[in-house]
């Protein structure tokens, strides 16, 4: 599969949220989408990387921004995770990795020494026309926030 690259449309994806709902990149037509992947639930990185998202939310929102977290982690796992942290955004359920797989975000990756496949943390940003802003492949999981509006140069 050809790699997505800033400019390029972004692939239109359907997942299932935390509360069992469909959820669409069409849902968000004109609005800015911050797009991440991540690994998994409750883990450090994860939790500071989701935790910082939403400790920012009301300036991301008010930049008109709205946010998508994606994982392979179950609906009940996301709802955990939302209620344990009191996340305000929808986290979508791939445990096909087919939205993973359509933006380039699971694969092979080697740390350590050894290699293993698995999510590649990641964020998109898409405009409100759907094309990919902006995507950022090394994640500041703990600054993630001022790291996108550095990218964006609207810090």
């Amino acid at each position: 599969m050809k790699q997505l690259k800033e400019g390029d449309k972004a692939p239109v994806f359907s997942g299932i949220n935390q509360n069992g709902e469909s959820i669409s990149l069409t849902n968000y037509k004109g609005k800015k989408v911050i797009l991440y992947f991540y690994p998994r639930d409750n883990t450090p990185g994860c939790t500071a990387e989701a935790c910082n998202l939403n400790d920012n939310l009301n300036d991301l929102l008010s930049k008109g921004f709205e946010i998508i977290g994606v994982s392979p982690d179950s609906e009940a796992s996301h709802k955990k995770f939302i209620e344990k942290y009191g996340l305000k955004f929808n986290l979508i359920s791939d445990k096909e990795k087919s939205i993973l797989q359509l933006y380039g975000a699971w694969g092979e990756k080697k740390m350590y020494g050894k290699t293993s496949i698995g999510v590649f943390r990641s964020t998109f940003i898409i405009d409100e026309n759907g094309q990919i802003e902006k995507i950022i492949w090394k994640v500041d999981t703990i600054n993630h926030t001022s790291q996108i509006l550095k990218e964006l140069n609207i810090l």
